[in-house]
C-alpha cells in the first residue's frame, strides 16, 4: 500500500519556523556568495598584505563573520535567529554607510578597498543593497509569521 505524505511545508520539528522561502532563499544564497567573496578576500590580504592596509583588511574579515552570522540565522531559522539577523543586518548597513562615506571623505586612510569601500561599489552595491533588502524581507517574515 502506497503511504500518503502531506505536501505541505511545515516548521521543523523544534517549532522554528523557516526565514528562507520565496525571496530569502535569494538572500540566503547572496549572503554565502558574499561571505566566500569577503573572507576569502580578507584571508588572502591578511596573510600576504596586511601590513599595506590593516584597517581595511580587517573591516573585511569583518564584514565576512556579519555575513557569515547572517548567513547562519537565515538557515537556523526562528524568532531568536530572526531578531539576531535583524540587528546584524542593521549593524552591516551602519558599517556599510559608515566605511563607504569614510572612504569618500579620506581615501587616504584606505590604502586597499573593503568590501565595503565605496558602498561596496566593487561588489556591484551589493553590501549596501542587501542589508535593506534583507530587513524588509526580515520585518515581513515577522508579520507573516514565517
Amino acid at each position: 500500500m502506497a503511504e500518503v505524505t502531506d505536501t505541505k511545508k511545515s516548521a521543523p520539528a523544534d517549532g522554528r519556523q523557516k526565514l528562507i522561502t520565496g525571496p530569502g532563499i535569494l538572500l540566503l544564497w547572496l549572503y554565502g556568495v558574499m561571505v566566500v567573496g569577503a573572507v576569502s578576500r580578507s584571508a588572502v590580504q591578511i596573510s600576504t598584505d596586511f601590513d599595506k592596509a590593516p584597517l581595511a583588511y580587517s573591516l573585511s574579515a569583518l564584514a565576512g563573520l556579519v555575513y557569515g552570522f547572517i548567513t547562519y540565522s537565515l538557515v537556523r531559522g526562528g524568532d531568536t535567529a530572526r531578531k539576531a539577523a535583524l540587528v546584524c543586518c542593521a549593524a552591516e548597513l551602519v558599517g556599510v554607510l559608515a566605511v563607504g562615506t569614510w572612504t569618500l571623505a579620506e581615501p587616504s586612510a584606505f590604502p586597499d578597498a573593503t568590501v565595503w569601500s565605496d558602498f561596496g561599489m566593487g561588489y556591484l552595491f551589493i553590501p549596501v543593497i542587501l542589508p535593506v533588502t534583507a530587513i524588509f524581507w526580515l520585518l515581513r517574515a515577522r508579520r507573516t509569521g514565517r
